[in-house]
């Protein structure tokens, strides 16, 4: 008997004859060497179920974040519209100054920032005193942001709130569009446009982080009225005495100082309410000099909110009356020693600082309410401020 070797195919051959004619079950048979394996049907649709359901979830979550980004673009170029809206505005401010160190005459340039208002139907640039003291007018240049140059007429500033304003005089110059600032909120977003060492009009963009900050250090010279809102919007030496502006354009501040340990900015600025600024600005254009009010009386600076609740006011706030100066207004209004002014004008005091500012601000002549708290009880009078006495 002759016996051959069966090939791959006749033994798969076989195996299936022998299992359909035994009934046993067929298995499937490994694949031959060097033959692609078939692909397995039964799989084939669940997989390509799966894929679809994966693709589909992508394509929604894209969607989703083309949304959000969508929104986050629509703010940067709100961002932008402002900056290109405002920069005309906006006036870069070099200043030659010159000083006496140790018998030595020095001369040195510093620059800032400021922005075109009108008040009286003349327009002037609103800055900081400490941008422009110890410069006269020809010792002042003024860019403005398309490179044009052009000379102040005439300066006027107040050391009492460091504010200053220089006419100007130019056909082609518009002013800012100013907001108010007493209706700014925490939290609102804001840009700050100024020359940051030196780098005119330069756009930086925070929020608003506090408002009503008062008794700072700032420099060698003191600013008695201070109410100074705060700002992480990037604000360096240079940005002094440019605008902090609102999403719709307006100015609502006045970029003034920083909290810094490196001399440049750390998140913390500082900056003067526009209204506050504007008030000033129109007394020094049309009085040559802040007309301040007075009321007459002497503050305890060491009281404290914890003070106030501790003597049953109902609020975390007020001023405690040390002395009355005789022949005052708070003397004509019947104010004591011991009150706490608890409301001036209609607004809530803080402490001894806000109130000072809000005398200091109040036009001259003017009758307002007070409330005060004394022997547990809360009284309200009127009172006339009148002029600053001069020292």
């Amino acid at each position: 008997m002759i016996v051959r070797r069966l090939g791959p195919l006749q033994m798969v051959a076989l195996a299936s004859l022998l299992s359909a004619t035994l009934g046993l079950p067929a298995y499937a048979q490994p694949p031959v060497f060097g033959q692609v394996p078939a692909a397995d049907q039964s799989a084939a649709p669940a997989q390509s179920e799966a894929a679809r359901r994966q693709q589909a979830e992508r394509e929604r979550l894209y969607e989703e974040l083309a949304g959000e980004v969508a929104a986050i673009e629509r703010m940067g170029n709100l961002v932008k519209r402002v900056a290109r809206l405002v920069r005309p505005n906006v006036v870069h401010i070099e200043a030659h100054k010159t000083e006496q160190t140790r018998g030595r005459q020095e001369s040195f340039e510093e620059a800032g920032s400021g922005v075109i208002v009108s008040v009286d139907q003349r327009l002037w640039v609103l800055t900081n005193r400490h941008v422009i003291n110890g410069a006269g007018p020809a010792q002042i240049a003024l860019r403005l942001s398309d490179g044009r140059e052009i000379r102040p007429m005439q300066i006027i500033s107040d050391p009492n709130t460091d504010i200053a304003v220089i006419q100007v005089r130019d056909d082609n110059l518009s002013p800012a569009r100013l907001g108010d600032s007493s209706r700014a909120e925490i939290g609102d977003f804001v840009l700050a446009i100024g020359s940051p060492f030196g780098l005119s009009h330069s756009v930086t963009f925070g929020i608003l982080s506090a408002k009503g900050r008062r008794d700072l250090s700032l420099g060698d010279e003191k600013i008695e009225l201070q109410d100074f809102f705060q700002t992480d919007a990037a604000i360096n030496p240079g940005n002094s005495g440019g605008p902090l502006l609102n999403l719709r354009g307006e100015v609502v501040a006045l970029n003034t100082a920083i909290a810094s340990s490196s001399g440049g900015s750390e998140g913390i600025g500082f900056a003067i309410p526009i209204n506050m600024a504007m008030h000033v600005a129109k007394q020094l254009v049309r009085h040559g000099r802040l007309q301040r009010a007075y009321l007459g009386v002497t503050l305890d600076p060491d009281y404290s909110a914890a003070d106030a609740l501790r003597d049953g006011i109902g609020a975390p706030g007020g001023a405690l009356v040390k002395a009355i100066r005789p022949g005052s207004p708070a003397e004509a209004a019947k104010i004591r020693r011991g009150d706490v002014i608890v409301n001036f004008n209609g607004l809530p005091v803080d402490n001894d600082d806000h109130l000072v500012a809000q005398v200091g601000l109040t036009p001259v002549g003017t009758e307002v309410p007070v409330v005060i708290f004394r022997e547990g009880h809360q009284y309200q009078t009127k009172v006339t401020v009148t002029q600053l006495p001069q020292p």
